[in-house]
């Protein structure tokens, strides 16, 4: 059988088409070289926040638990945040570390309990107190309530037993919230949950935003809500406690960066620091090369400086939810957040709603104190 050609008007009509889509693919891609500080970097016209006097916080007790997702060095692509921060707070002799539990997230459960004992093994060698780390959740919780059996969240329990307990969670919220589901005795012994997520509506996490080179003509990765993303429904849970709970979210670590320099000199700080800043590099690399900027956000890090001195960030005591962002600009694309606001408008299909203190702010003391404890030298307090 002769297939029929194509007329000459239909294949005129096929190049026409071809070139009418190139240029909308093109005409899209070149909006992405647009800096559209609104949506992409959050600054939304929202009412402001009122932050609140430092001295009507209450202090972090010296008590801490450390949940982590650590993973660093595990991929070019997983942040060494966790590290930094078990890394600070393991050398501030006023904290007192009684237990880490590991979480999946930044990587599998096997590769992050791994890592964190490596960690704390360096820790010990070079003088430090070692913590005991217990196994903790290798998945978030399901929807019919099932949680396993994993040892970090009897030892979580046992350490809230015995007294007040900062508890810092540097991944998704699932050992704590397996842990303290259903035993409102321990609830209230955590004194405070410092938790690394929330967010105001309408806002992403776009740090090349404005400076960056990276990929995308300049605008580099739009990173989520990592640890919110990876089990919404644990944060749903212990938004729900009312835990005394504190957020240390991405806008904050936005005045902070870490560079090769500051490797470099952690690099010759000891072997501990040396092993941390090993792990760091290939972090720094994709920030550099796909991100677009010279150093990282170090996230992490700055929760576990919060425990260290709260004084140093700027606080606002608001209404949280797990729920849709009704400010979302994506279509078919809304996934569970945990908001943050100080507004009283009602609130709908809210998985959990809450008070809490968010501390998206940082005072001008913070980053010459991390960079002068990266030098090896005493933080001033």
């Amino acid at each position: 059988m002769v297939m029929p050609t194509i007329s000459r008007t239909c294949r005129r009509y096929i190049r026409r088409t071809i070139v009418g889509l190139g240029v909308l693919a093109v005409f899209f891609l070149a909006t992405f070289a647009m800096p559209v500080p609104g949506w992409r970097t959050g600054r939304l016209p929202l009412p402001p926040l009122s932050f609140t006097a430092q001295r009507s916080h209450t202090p972090p007790a010296r008590r801490v638990w450390i949940d982590t997702d650590a993973a660093c060095g595990f991929e070019r692509r997983t942040d060494p945040d966790d590290c930094f921060a078990i890394l600070l707070l393991a050398t501030i002799p006023e904290v007192e570390i009684v237990g880490i539990s590991t979480s999946f997230g930044n990587a599998p459960l096997p590769q992050t309990d791994r890592i964190t004992r490596e960690l704390v093994a360096v820790l010990q060698a070079s003088g430090f107190r070692a913590p005991p780390v217990h196994r903790g959740s290798a998945e978030a919780l399901r929807e019919d309530g099932g949680r396993d059996g994993a040892p970090a969240l009897g030892a979580l329990r046992a350490a809230l037993s015995q007294g007040p307990l900062t508890v810092l969670a540097l991944g998704p919220l699932t050992n704590v919230a397996a842990a303290l589901s259903g035993r409102p005795e321990l609830q209230v012994r955590v004194a405070p949950l410092v938790a690394v997520m929330g967010r105001r509506p309408g806002h992403l996490f776009h740090p090349a935003e404005g400076s960056g080179k990276g990929i995308l003509l300049g605008h580099g990765p739009v990173f989520r809500d990592f640890n919110l993303a990876m089990d919404s429904r644990a944060a749903a849970i212990v938004v729900g406690m009312e835990l005394a709970t504190t957020l240390i979210p991405y806008d904050a670590a936005r005045s902070v960066l870490i560079t090769e320099g500051d490797l470099d000199r952690l690099a010759i700080s000891g072997e501990a620091p040396a092993w941390v800043a090993k792990r760091a590099r290939a972090w720094l690399d994709y920030w550099r090369r796909d991100v677009g900027l010279p150093g990282f956000y170090p996230f992490d890090l700055l929760a576990a400086a919060y425990i260290v001195d709260p004084g140093l960030f700027r606080c606002a005591e608001v209404h949280a939810w797990v729920g849709k962002d009704p400010k979302s600009f994506i279509p078919f694309w809304n996934p569970m957040a945990l908001l943050v606001g100080q507004e009283r408008d009602p609130i709908h299909d809210a998985q959990a709603m809450g008070s809490l203190l968010y501390c998206p702010e940082v005072g001008p003391e913070l980053g010459p104190n991390l960079h002068r404890w990266l030098e090896h030298r005493s933080w001033d307090r």
